[in-house]
C-alpha cells in the first residue's frame, strides 16, 4: 500500500513538472523589486498664480449677468494654485522625465526625492503633444537613475509596477498587468498607450511603468474618469525618441504632412471596391502644404508611407512626424481603382498650420477636446461615438472653475448637437464673449447640464 502511495505522489510531482511553467509560476519578488527602484522616483509639486473673476454665482446667468454690471471694472483677484505629480530621474546629473501636463502653466516646480530632499527644478524642454516635460535638478552627487527598457518588447499579460506619488501619498507602489498594448483613447494625434490594470490615479501622472526587469517601459498618463482598473500609459519608446532633441533643443522637431485623414470602415473600403480596410481615408488636404504640392486629393487611401505599410489611420501621423524634415519620400496611394505611387517632401510640424485650435478659440471656454474614438466608445458601452471627449482644462480659465473634469464627455452646447472636436470648434468660434453656455455632459452614467461662460 506504501509502496503504491508512493509511486502515486511520484508521478503526480513529475506531471507537475511537466506543466506549462505558468501554472505554478509564483508572482515576482515585488519586494525586492520596489526597494530597488523607488530611489529613481520622485514627487513633484508646483504651483501657480491663477486669476479669478469674484464674485460669481457659478453659472446661474441671472446672478452671474447682475455682478458683471454692479462689479464691472474690478480687478480679477489671484491665488497660488498647487498640484502634485511623479517623475523619474534619468540621469545621474539630474534629468527627470514626467508629463507635460504635470507642470504646465507653473511658475514654481519642487521636486522631493525618495530620500526626503527637496530641489527647485527648471524645464529643461516640453513636447505638449506627447504629454512628456524633462525636469533638471542640481545636486553635487550623482542620483540614482531608472533604467529604461524596451516597450516594444513588452507582451500582454506581463506583470508591471507602478510608483508614484497618488494623492500626496509619497512612494506608493501598486501591480498589475499589461492590460493592452496600443490603445487609442482620444487624447492626440500620437496616441500609442500601454493599457494596464496596475491602480493609478491622480498624482501619479508623469511616474514610471516598470518591468519585471526593473526597466522602466511606460509613463504613468491617464485614467478614464468612467472605468476602474483601466490606466495608461506612454510607451518609453515613444518617450526615448524625444528626449535628445529635448536636451538639446527644449522642443521637439516633428515632420509634417498637412492632410486630415480618417479610418476605412468596412463600408467606406466597400464603397471604394475594396476588400481589405488597412490604410489612412484623405478627408482633406491643406492647401500649399508638402501634401498638396506632391498632388494628394481627398478621397485618396494611403496604403504606405516610406516603405512601411499604414495598416490603420493612427499610424500614419506617428510615421510622419518621426521622418526627418526635409527627406524625400514615396507613398503609396489608392486613387479611382488603381494605385499611385507620390513623392513627396516632408515638411516641418506648425501646430497653427496644422490645424491645432487656436488660442482664441481653446480659452474662450478653457477646454481642450478630442473626438470619441471606437476604442473609447467601446468601452464605455456609448452607443454612437457623438460627442467629444475633454481631455484639457486650462488652469484660471471658465472651465476650471466648473464642475467639469477631465475624461467628461460632451453631447451638446446650447441644444446643438456635437458630432467631433471640429464641430465643437466651429461653434466656439460664433459664441460671443461674455454669453453664457449650456452644455449637455455625461460623466460615467450620468447624464446633466451645466453652465460655462464663454471669456
Amino acid at each position: 500500500m506504501y509502496r503504491s502511495l508512493y509511486l502515486l505522489l511520484t508521478s503526480l510531482i513529475c506531471a507537475a513538472l511537466f506543466l506549462p511553467g505558468s501554472v505554478f509560476a509564483s508572482a515576482p519578488d515585488f519586494v525586492s523589486l520596489a526597494d530597488e527602484l523607488k530611489p529613481a522616483v520622485v514627487n513633484i509639486s508646483t504651483s501657480k498664480t491663477v486669476s479669478s473673476q469674484t464674485p460669481r454665482f457659478r453659472g446661474d446667468p441671472f446672478f452671474d449677468n447682475f455682478f458683471e454690471r454692479f462689479f464691472q471694472g474690478q480687478p480679477p483677484t489671484t491665488r497660488r494654485q498647487s498640484s502634485l505629480g511623479s517623475g523619474f530621474i534619468i540621469s545621474s546629473s539630474g534629468d527627470i522625465l514626467t508629463n507635460n501636463h504635470v507642470v504646465d502653466g507653473a511658475d514654481e516646480i519642487k521636486v522631493t526625492l525618495a530620500d526626503g530632499r527637496n530641489f527647485k527644478a527648471s524645464v529643461s524642454g516640453r513636447d505638449p503633444k506627447l504629454d512628456l516635460a524633462l525636469l533638471h535638478i542640481e545636486d553635487d552627487a550623482d542620483l540614482p537613475v531608472a533604467r529604461l527598457g524596451n516597450s516594444d518588447k513588452l507582451r500582454t499579460g506581463e506583470w508591471v509596477m507602478a510608483i508614484g506619488n497618488p494623492f500626496g501619498l509619497e512612494q506608493t507602489v501598486t501591480v498589475g498587468i499589461v492590460s493592452a498594448k496600443g490603445r487609442v483613447i482620444g487624447a492626440g494625434p500620437y496616441d500609442d498607450f500601454i493599457q494596464t490594470d496596475a491602480s493609478i490615479n491622480p498624482g501619479n501622472s508623469g511616474g514610471p511603468l516598470f518591468n519585471t526587469a526593473g526597466e522602466v517601459i511606460g509613463i504613468n498618463t491617464a485614467i478614464i474618469a468612467q472605468g476602474q482598473g483601466i490606466g495608461f500609459a506612454i510607451p518609453i519608446n515613444a518617450a526615448s525618441q524625444v528626449i535628445t532633441q529635448l536636451r538639446k533643443d527644449g522642443r521637439v522637431i516633428r515632420g509634417w504632412l498637412g492632410v486630415s485623414v480618417q479610418p476605412l470602415t468596412p463600408e467606406l473600403a466597400d464603397s471604394f471596391g475594396l476588400e481589405s480596410q488597412y490604410g489612412a481615408l484623405i478627408s482633406e488636404v491643406v492647401p500649399d502644404s508638402p501634401a498638396d504640392k506632391a498632388g494628394f486629393r481627398r478621397g485618396d487611401i494611403l496604403r504606405s508611407f516610406d516603405g512601411k505599410p499604414i495598416e490603420q489611420m493612427h499610424d500614419l501621423p506617428r510615421m510622419v512626424a518621426a521622418t526627418a524634415v526635409g527627406s524625400k519620400v514615396t507613398a503609396e496611394v489608392f486613387r479611382d481603382g488603381k494605385t499611385v505611387h507620390l513623392e513627396v517632401t516632408v515638411g516641418e510640424l506648425d501646430d497653427k498650420v496644422a490645424g491645432t485650435p487656436s488660442a482664441e478659440e481653446q480659452n474662450s471656454l478653457g477646454l481642450t477636446v478630442n473626438d470619441i474614438t471606437p476604442e473609447l466608445q467601446k468601452s464605455l458601452g456609448l452607443e454612437s461615438n457623438e460627442g467629444v471627449v475633454i481631455t484639457g482644462i486650462a488652469p484660471g480659465s471658465s472651465a476650471a472653475d466648473s464642475e467639469l473634469h477631465r475624461g467628461d464627455l460632451i453631447f451638446e452646447i446650447n441644444g446643438k448637437a456635437i458630432s467631433d472636436s471640429k464641430t465643437f470648434r466651429q461653434l466656439l468660434t460664433k459664441i460671443e464673449k461674455g454669453k453664457v453656455l449650456r452644455l449637455l455632459v455625461q460623466r460615467r452614467e450620468a447624464l446633466f447640464y451645466t453652465t460655462l461662460k464663454a471669456r
